[in-house]
């Protein structure tokens, strides 16, 4: 058996670890880029969102490299992701690849289906206690991960040189992918810390604005989010602008809710994000709609000066939770700006409206208007 699965963002480097950890063979498929996009969206529907086709491309590209089989998770409620693994199964049937589409979701509310799944995944020399061991040590590099990136937000508007900053966040991913022991990924956490913190000390004098950066919140679907290929480097475009970004969405605290149902919270918990959006959405309407509204009022009331919904088009639960944004944004008089993605989306688009964006962010402070009397501005829009 060789596994394979979606490229979302950084989280190669924890499944890497899981199934290698089990000593499974596994197929990492190439970041994402031009051709995996081409490939997929070949044999996709044309009204497919964009990550479905990027995930096609990704087992088209491992499947060249020797894969035989597709791990995915599932979904629930009205979102398409539920059928994920169906319909790209019978997609890579029709088009003459043997891929095996294993999909780790509770079957109608069974654990022990799930945990058949992991056990054929994980095959029978690896005992429950070794396979429990390789999760939790995965999860802990899902959470050093995340303090990683956020690391790295904090330092892009801050560090003198862009180009060294990016240079330090492949390497602490170079390292962290190539540990396997705790040890190593506490140290590696450390090490970026302090290679952050010697480059502050030795900069020269830092601006006002660099002091105090624009603080942009990034919400909306988790694949767009998290997949830098997808959101067009969105976060890395912002950082070189001055902003400090955060998002409503890091991996492990989207792994500690869904998967292990809160029992282990994550480096940034999403579970807080129901009761924020309560009064502008209190039902689940699928994907992570609910948790975007949510996120944009968490934003909106820590003072974030800006928030900017991400989602690929015709996605179906990010498209409700723009239209109850604009109610938000009335409330709380912080500016929303919405980016829809698909495969037609250019990266010199995306930066000319982000730099509108910031400008307009900035005015208030040009003008040194007070926080609490900005005037807040509709901007939420489309593509």
């Amino acid at each position: 058996m060789k596994v394979t699965f979606p490229h979302m963002g950084n989280a190669w480097i924890v499944i890497q670890t899981l199934f290698e950890s089990l000593n499974v063979e596994v197929v990492v498929p190439p970041i994402n880029n031009k051709q995996t996009l081409t490939l997929g969206t070949k044999l996709a529907p044309e009204a497919a969102c964009l990550p479905l086709k990027l995930n096609l491309g990704n087992y088209i590209e491992a499947a060249q490299e020797g894969a035989d089989t597709i791990v995915i998770t599932g979904g629930i409620g009205p979102c398409r992701f539920g059928y994920y693994g169906e319909i790209e199964g019978q997609i890579l049937r029709d088009a003459g690849y043997s891929l095996d589409v294993v999909t780790l979701e509770p079957p109608d509310g069974s654990l022990r289906g799930l945990a058949q799944r992991i056990r054929y995944l994980a095959g029978t020399r690896n005992s429950w206690a070794s396979i429990l061991k390789a999760l939790r040590f995965a999860y802990l590099k899902c959470v050093a991960l995340d303090q990683i990136e956020d690391l790295i937000h904090a330092a892009r508007p801050r560090l003198p040189n862009p180009q060294e900053t990016e240079l330090l966040y492949e390497e602490g991913k170079k390292r962290l992918a190539e540990t396997m022991t705790v040890k190593g990924i506490q140290d590696i956490v450390r090490w970026l810390q302090e290679c952050i913190r010697d480059r502050q000390s030795a900069g020269n004098m830092v601006s006002e604005k660099q002091q105090k950066p624009l603080r942009i919140g990034i919400i909306g679907e988790i694949y767009t989010i998290l997949d830098p290929y997808t959101s067009v480097g969105i976060e890395e475009q912002l950082g070189h602008l001055g902003v400090e970004v955060d998002r409503s969405i890091y991996l492990s605290g989207w792994v500690g809710n869904h998967i292990f149902q809160g029992l282990a919270p994550g480096y940034r918990s999403i579970r807080s994000y129901h009761n924020h959006a309560k009064p502008f959405l209190p039902h689940f309407v699928g994907g992570h709609g609910q948790e975007t509204v949510g996120a944009a009022v968490k934003f909106a009331r820590e003072g974030f000066d800006g928030i900017i919904q991400l989602f690929p088009l015709s996605c179906m639960p990010e498209i409700v939770a723009a239209s109850v944004l604009p109610r938000v944004q009335e409330t709380y008089q912080v500016p929303i700006m919405t980016l829809i993605v698909d495969e037609h989306t250019g990266h010199a688009g995306v930066q000319t409206r982000l730099e509108a964006f910031v400008d307009l962010l900035e005015r208030p402070r040009h003008k040194r208007i007070p926080e609490n009397t900005r005037e807040g501005v509709s901007v939420v829009g489309g593509r």
